[in-house]
């Protein structure tokens, strides 16, 4: 009974979040790595030059990135291909999304798309989308 209270109690909650992420703790090894990480103005240049692709690619319809694209933007802009396809329906049945959700993990997709400077929606993109979809799962 709790659990199904949490799930109609978060459910319309959690739709409206784009990104819902566990942050697991970081083991002593990975804080001691000598390696070096991504430097920050690496990620800086791919994420500018993401936001100034959504730019354009939006500006006809007075919208600025991503997030902001409405359904007929999404079917537009949000192509999938087959294997992307097979996989967002698995999901769509097995975790029961709402047609909110569907479309969160779309805008996040093609996010993800124009980081990795991709034109069109592949499946890696929709599993880590997906994967930012963390509670969605938990409430099932």
């Amino acid at each position: 009974m709790l659990q199904r209270y949490q799930t109609r109690l978060s459910g319309p909650l959690l739709d409206r979040i784009d990104l819902h992420i566990e942050v697991p703790r970081v083991p002593h090894k990975d804080l001691t790595d000598p390696r070096d990480a991504e430097p920050s103005a690496a990620i800086r240049t791919r994420v500018e030059a993401a936001r100034q692709l959504q730019r354009q690619r939006l500006a006809p319809f007075s919208l600025y990135s991503n997030s902001r694209m409405q359904a007929r933007h999404i079917r537009k802009f949000c192509p999938v291909d087959e294997p992307g396809q097979e996989l967002l329906e698995m999901v769509t049945d097995r975790l029961g999304l709402s047609a909110r959700t569907y479309s969160r993990i779309l805008k996040v997709a093609r996010t993800i798309a124009d980081l990795a400077g991709e034109e069109n929606i592949r499946q890696p993109h929709l599993a880590e989308a997906i994967q930012y979809r963390g509670l969605d799962r938990k409430l099932c």
